[in-house]
Formats: C-alpha cells, structure tokens, sequence
C-alpha cells in the first residue's frame, strides 16, 4: 500500500518536520510533493557557514534551514517544486537514486521534456541541471527527496548561496556547484507551476496506483509542529549540529591589520587568538569576551558592541568579513 500526500505548507521547517515524522512514525510507502516559501536548505552533514551568503540572506530575511539527508545545499521558493518518497526496502538495496527519479522523468516526458540522470544523482535537461537528490536510510526505511526547478528566480537560488571558497577549514560535506535552468523554459506549451504540480502528482498516483490522496489527521499535525518547534527551527539543528571548524580572517581597522582566527566546536567558539601590531583596542579582553559564546552574527556584534571604542560602522565591517 502506499499513500499520496499533497502537502500545502510553504513553512520550511514544518515540511522537513514532515519528512522525518512519516519516515519513522508510518509504516507504508508515501509519496509527498510540496513547496516552500524562499529558503537555504543544508545538507545534514555540512557547515552551514560556509554554505550561505551571510549579508545576502540577512538582507533579505532568508530563512535557513538543515535537512535530514546529506549532500549539497538547495534553494527552495517559489517556482521550485519539491517531491519526497519514503519507501521500505531491504539492508543493502535502499540506495537507489535512479529507482525514484524513473517516474519523474517519465512524467517530465509527457509535457515534452526529455530529462536525463546525471553522475550527481541530479536530473538535466540539454545540459542544464533542474533537479537535485538527496536520501537518508532509517532502519529498513528510505527517504529519497529532490527538487524540481519549475519556474524559479535563479537570482535568488545563486546569490543565497554565492560564497568565497576557503573561508572555512573543516571536514564537512562541501556543495558542488552546477549550471541550473528551469523546466518551464524547456516546455513548448506554457504551464503553471500548479498544473505542472497538479500533473505530477496524478501521474505518480496511477504510477503506484494510489486510490486517494492521504490527508494528515489533527495528530500528526500536532506531532509535525511539535519536531519543527524543537529541531527544525533551532539554531542547535541549523547551526550548532555542523561539524568543527576554523575561520581565519585579516581585518584592515584603522590603517592595521588584525588577524583574527576562531576554532568552533559545535557552534560554539571554543579557541581564539586576535592579534594586531599595535592598536588602543584591548583584543586580550575582547578575545576573552568572544569564547564560549555562539559563533553567530548578532552574539559577536553584541559582543564588539560592549568596546565603545568601535564605531558601529567598523562593527559592520568587522562582522562583514567575519560573516
């Protein structure tokens, strides 16, 4: 048996909540498509740091989320259509990227586009990627998840995640960038975002011949809400749970340089050494103030904001580069 859900939440940390909750809590194979307001999504074993682009997301009041699968990270929004399965299988044969994408690109067939699978267990398209893959393995469980770039701003998806590569040392899971496009600009007939959503989910329904769509009772929506409430929209999740890391970085602060480095261990700044020339500001007890706190833009900039000798202008440079 398997159930169809069409998920109309655009709340990031609830539809990621939904994942993990009909994963462990249902016993039947379950279809999902569902979409999500403008978002950062990080793979589960990345630096969320390093992924994001700080001033961007800041500016524009970005949402940043970590998914339960590994991988790159994602931009969702509008214009991005996600699909979920979560299937039973057997110790050993769960890992089947190709398995779940098949019915995808036999439906992106029938409106005319002929989608191939990549080496990155991604979907292209003339050479374009327009879907990205993801899957994590609970017990005899999978969940395999992916996007579909149906009519996204890719402004948005690049900036989001434009970062300078070696601004960070750690261990984590790096993304590889690739050339994204839009289904819609493949498509000979145009087409919303909602009838293309529509068709696939009716073409996944008489693929594994699902009868009815599946609709969340008052329960499992109280149990979502309460894993959004206390995993997914938690900074412990979204940052503290990214591997140790360094920063390094070189500041220019009234004509000097000042070379800042931080060692951060479970979001936490656990060592720091700051060390200029000459300056009248007193970076041992600055130092001091900084360690044990979150490495997180708004802790330090509290931090910086308690030496009334900084300006705020050169707390927002020095918070510039940090981030």
């Amino acid at each position: 048996m398997m159930l169809g859900i069409f998920n109309d939440s655009r709340d990031i940390y609830f539809n990621l909540a939904l994942e993990e909750y009909i994963l462990k809590n249902r016993t039947e194979d379950v279809f999902i498509l569902w979409q999500s307001e403008t978002s950062v999504v990080v793979g589960k074993h990345q630096n969320t740091m390093a992924e994001i682009n700080h001033s961007y997301i800041r500016h524009h009041q970005i949402p940043v989320a970590r998914r339960l699968s590994g991988g790159g990270t994602v931009v969702h929004g509008p214009g991005n259509l996600n699909f979920t399965f979560v299937m039973n299988g057997e110790p050993g044969k769960m890992v089947n990227f190709k398995r779940f994408v098949t019915p995808v690109i036999m439906y992106l067939s029938t409106i005319g586009l002929e989608a191939a699978f990549g080496d990155r267990n991604d979907l292209h398209a003339g050479g374009i990627k327009i879907s990205g893959n993801a899957e994590h393995i609970f017990r005899q469980r999978m969940l395999h998840h992916g996007t579909l770039l149906f009519n996204a701003d890719l402004t948005v998806l690049e900036e989001s995640i434009r970062v300078k590569s070696g601004q960070y040392i750690d261990k984590a899971v790096k993304s590889n960038r690739s050339q994204v496009g839009n289904i819609s600009n493949f498509l000979r007939k145009s087409m919303s975002i909602e009838d293309f959503e529509k068709g696939l989910f009716q073409f996944l329904q008489d693929y594994f011949d699902v009868k009815h769509e599946y609709r969340l009772n008052k329960f499992e929506l109280k149990e979502i809400e309460r894993l959004r409430d206390e995993k997914y929209i938690t900074k412990e999740w979204i940052y503290r749970y990214s591997p140790p890391f360094e920063a390094n970085r070189v500041i220019q602060l009234d004509g000097q340089l000042v070379q800042i480095w931080f060692r951060v261990i479970k979001g936490i700044v656990a060592d720091a050494t700051i060390t200029a020339d000459s300056s009248v500001y007193d970076w041992n007890e600055i130092t001091r103030q900084l360690l044990n706190i979150p490495y997180e833009y708004e802790e330090i900039r509290t931090v910086l904001e308690q030496f009334r000798k900084f300006t705020n202008n050169q707390i927002v440079s020095i918070l510039e580069i940090l981030f």
